[in-house]
């Protein structure tokens, strides 16, 4: 079994996920007691989130790839960024780590592809709806184009993941809106919805909603898993 590296305390709420879910699904593939090996650094996200607000993508670049330099230096044979979010900056982490890095964009795009769906919705903090990064990647590498909810919505979404889910809050109320936007979107034409941010596990489930759902905090946590038990590599990445 390969070890599995995982940058995550943003916010630990999702990490926490991880961590079960990896788990879980090695202990169904081997059965008995067995656990993944796992290599955690959580990080401080007041100090991601304050780059975040600032724009200072460079700093949190940096303070993401120390983080990955310290878990291949502590025997990781993978890095994940537990974090949608963050992948904005995922190529220099990987350069960083030296390891390869198990990219939750390339792995959620592969899975709705062959799913056979192309027009998600795409409910995530404001930075991974609104910057492009997520939408580029998403077109360039699976031939997916993803919706995102009008203003109102967008601040909605972003409001939930910050004020209640990263803090642990889960209110009927949010589902119901968020279950309100993903209806919208439907009559719009979305064909199924991406939880893009992986605090949105604990709030919606995604065999539960009025579109096909896929969650990729379980898509990641499902790619580690078969990294860690299978010769299998991440696909050579595409020059930006």
């Amino acid at each position: 079994m390969r070890s599995i590296g995982l940058i995550g305390g943003m916010s630990w709420e999702s990490t926490a996920v991880y961590y079960r879910q990896i788990n879980e699904m090695v202990r169904e593939a081997r059965g008995g007691l067995a656990s993944a090996e796992i290599l955690l650094h959580s990080l401080d996200f007041e100090r991601v989130v304050a780059h975040q607000k600032a724009g200072r993508w460079d700093l949190a670049s940096e303070l993401l790839a120390a983080s990955g330099r310290k878990l291949a230096a502590a025997g990781a044979d993978c890095v994940l960024i537990c974090t949608n979010t963050m992948h904005l900056v995922s190529r220099p982490v990987e350069e960083a780590a030296g390891v390869p890095l198990v990219d939750i964009i390339e792995e959620t795009g592969r899975a709705i592809a062959q799913a056979g769906y192309r027009k998600p919705l795409l409910l995530a903090t404001r930075y991974t709806m609104e910057h492009g990064f997520y939408a580029e990647r998403m077109q360039r590498d699976a031939g997916i184009t993803p919706l995102v909810p009008d203003e109102a919505g967008r601040a909605l979404a972003h409001s939930v993941i910050f004020d209640e889910l990263c803090a642990g809050i889960v209110r009927d109320s949010s589902r119901a809106a968020m279950t309100a936007l993903i209806e919208t979107a439907r009559a719009e034409g979305a064909d199924c919805v991406i939880l893009g941010c992986t605090e949105i596990c604990l709030l919606l489930d995604p065999e539960a909603l009025p579109l096909p759902g896929f969650d990729s905090t379980r898509i990641h946590a499902r790619a580690a898993v078969d990294f860690a038990l299978s010769a299998r590599q991440p696909r050579e990445r595409v020059a930006a």
